[in-house]
């Protein structure tokens, strides 16, 4: 079982992360180990999702049921992430994206356990990795898309 969270403020509105967050189709133009993702369906606020992390020789493919919560005008908004199935015993993950006179407090968490004891040791690492880099990684594209002056 792996657990991971964490929180920041960011000079970006919840809007403009939100929205990144959502766009789940350009995840692996800047995920770590995001090697592909596919929104198979997204009708109003309920999307499902394919994704596809590797490193080496291992691919891993696994479905998702997203429910949007975009939230209204200036207010909070979030990102609600059900494991559908593929290589997890279990993934539970969660954004949520709340204005702050700063920008944004962006809170981030995830909560995961591969099925397989083997596949847990050999991706299990490199998946918590690319865990810990995925705020930092929004926030990278944040920048790119917005600027820094956002």
């Amino acid at each position: 079982m792996t657990k991971y969270e964490q929180q920041k403020i960011v000079p970006y509105s919840a809007q403009q992360l939100y929205a990144l967050v959502a766009d789940v189709g350009k995840y692996p133009k800047f995920l770590p180990w995001c090697v592909g993702a596919r929104v198979r369906s997204h009708v109003n606020n309920l999307m499902i999702a394919d994704l596809t992390i590797g490193f080496g020789p291992f691919r891993e493919s696994f479905t998702s049921r997203v429910t949007l919560q975009p939230g209204s005008g200036e207010g909070p908004c979030a990102i609600r992430v059900e494991y559908e199935n593929g290589p997890f015993k279990y993934l539970q993950n969660r954004w949520d994206f709340v204005p702050n006179p700063d920008g944004c407090l962006v809170e981030f968490f995830v909560d995961f356990e591969f099925r397989n004891l083997i596949l847990q040791k050999a991706i299990g690492a490199v998946f918590t990795e690319a865990v810990h880099r995925m705020v930092n990684a929004f926030l990278r594209r944040a920048e790119a898309v917005y600027g820094t002056n956002a």
